[in-house]
């Protein structure tokens, strides 16, 4: 195996490891990412342009992709939502972008690459190589320059739990 798949295949590994430990007693896990994603997205690009076929696939399992969208929304709060280019500047509710959404296709991408990898690490490659020529860059791109605006405001280690006030029952 070449050195550059032994490079993606570990980062992948620990995107996948800092996402499985993402939560609220684990405040750091998005600076994880924060530095972990631009690595990730270089390893990626320099994988060969793959001729889009549609013959290599990678399913997920939709209910664990909710699963763990709705986990990552909880956990971000009021970090998770992002405004997109179509959206309409005068109305907040109208705010598209969501890190989670964009954190959990990633995270599916990747994951079902490394269950194959063990047995075919190059159909692995072609299948992220095809996933992102497709679908998951512009959610890399996406995840990037929101995370860099939470970065910049100091943001990426807060806590979405509600901490007991003094004198409430446990």
């Amino acid at each position: 195996m070449s050195p550059t798949a032994r490079e993606i295949i570990g980062l992948a590994h620990r995107y996948c490891e800092l996402i499985e430990a993402s939560g609220a007693d684990n405040p750091s896990w998005l600076k994880g990412v924060a530095v972990l994603l631009p690595r990730l997205h270089a390893a990626v690009e320099s994988l060969d342009r793959p001729v889009l076929t549609g013959g290599v696939a990678l399913t997920p399992d939709l209910d664990t992709r909710f699963e763990l969208y709705t986990h990552l929304v909880a956990i971000l709060g009021d970090r998770d939502a992002y405004w997109t280019e179509l959206d309409r500047a005068d109305d907040p509710r109208t705010m598209t972008g969501s890190l989670a959404d964009d954190l959990t296709d990633i995270y599916c991408e990747l994951k079902h690459g490394l269950r194959r990898v063990d047995e075919d690490p190059e159909y692995s490659l072609r299948a992220w190589a095809e996933g992102f020529a497709c679908h998951w860059s512009q959610h890399m791109t996406d995840a990037q320059r929101h995370i860099a605006v939470l970065d910049s405001q100091g943001r990426l280690e807060e806590s979405t739990v509600a901490l007991p006030k003094a004198g409430d029952n446990p």
